[in-house]
């Protein structure tokens, strides 16, 4: 049988009838049905003056008041030891999205009083039950479906892309989504560009050539095709050595128009990257071919070349890669997104798989490179 509880009121008044109206205590104990030791023991604690008995009862009511206020801060320093022990967002200063909050309350809802664990939170009650009833909103919905789409391009990428690359392609799947949101999403994801080589510190200024004037002089920005190409030279590595790879783009287009790749650079390999651009373009004007002042390009052969087929020669400072950044930021991402992510065991791999990144990739064609096995 449960322990009945009275209050002080009610004790007092049960002592009154047996000190002042002069029942006895068994009396009194079957009118209340209170029992004789519980009524000895009210009027020991009762049975003083007035003030005495004022006194005691507020002396109870505070030790109550303290032993609630005792309780409750008892349980709030529980709440934040378990929230920092088990979340680490905690020392950010409670900052993160509600919904963090909300599924650490419903985890520890039978430790703690959910009230208790919302105010410590900052967060509404209100807002932790409706979350209960729908945990994921319907921008979080539309956020799972758009991550999906934007793992699926990723990995079809070979996992290189970055989130400015993916835009383009969820813009060309009819999706309406920001560049701001895909970042956001990206990195919800895991999904991060693979990064390039690091460029080396130094001091990149050159002397301008003594031979041939920069024409171009950084004018990346062409409003015609067959009016400025740039050209260069890099190398890939292989387990059988290294092959040497020449490529032509035309700044109008930002294409390869020619290329070529052999297991030495000599200057015949340069020639025939532009014999490749110049067989595939026929240019009827004067084109300017911009270049570094590799010997190559500084060549009696180079000159002849150029001057027979009625192209200008256009150079870089020494030394100066920005000069010629349009060919370095194409090597940059062929080496970023294909051959850096391989190890070539012969030059004949390397050779089949850069040929297939600038068709069907950087030059986005499927049959333009034809004559490539002729040129090479």
């Amino acid at each position: 049988m449960s322990k009945s509880h009275f209050t002080n009121d009610f004790k007092i008044d049960a002592v009154k009838q047996i000190t002042e109206r002069g029942y006895s205590v068994t009396e009194v104990s079957k009118r209340l049905g209170v029992s004789t030791h519980s009524l000895y023991q009210w009027r020991k604690r009762f049975s003083k003056s007035p003030a005495a008995i004022k006194e005691v009862v507020d002396q109870f009511l505070e030790i109550s008041r303290l032993k609630k206020e005792l309780a409750r801060v008892t349980e709030e320093r529980d709440i934040l030891k378990k929230a920092t022990a088990s979340l680490s967002w905690l020392r950010e200063g409670l900052r993160k999205r509600c919904q963090v909050k909300y599924a650490f309350i419903k985890v520890h809802s039978c430790d703690f009083m959910v009230r208790s664990m919302c105010r410590m939170l900052h967060v509404h009650p209100s807002g932790f039950y409706a979350w209960l009833k729908s945990p994921l909103s319907k921008r979080a919905l539309e956020d799972q479906r758009q991550m999906a789409l934007l793992k699926q391009a990723w990995e079809e990428s070979g996992k290189v892309y970055g989130y400015r690359k993916l835009h383009d392609d969820l813009c060309e799947l009819g999706e309406c989504i920001s560049p701001n949101r895909v970042a956001r999403l990206a990195r919800m994801a895991g999904i991060s560009a693979q990064i390039g080589y690091k460029r080396r510190p130094g001091q990149y200024g050159g002397k301008p050539s003594v031979v041939v004037d920069n024409t171009l002089d950084r004018q990346f920005d062409v409003q015609e095709p067959n009016r400025f190409w740039v050209t260069d030279i890099t190398y890939i590595k292989t387990t059988e050595g290294y092959s040497y790879l020449a490529v032509v783009i035309d700044l109008y287009s930002r294409k390869v128009v020619g290329w070529s790749m052999q297991n030495r650079q000599p200057t015949e390999l340069v020639l025939q990257a532009l014999l490749m651009a110049v067989w595939r373009r026929k240019p009827v004007d004067k084109v300017v071919i911009h270049s570094d002042q590799g010997s190559q390009f500084t060549s009696i052969e180079w000159a002849s070349f150029l001057k027979a087929h009625n192209l200008e020669h256009s150079m870089s400072r020494r030394g100066n890669c920005h000069d010629n950044a349009v060919v370095e930021s194409f090597f940059n991402l062929l080496k970023r997104e294909r051959i850096r992510r391989k190890l070539y065991k012969t030059r004949e791999d390397a050779r089949q798989d850069i040929f297939d990144y600038i068709v069907c990739e950087a030059d986005g064609t499927s049959n333009v490179l034809q004559p490539e096995t002729q040129t090479c």
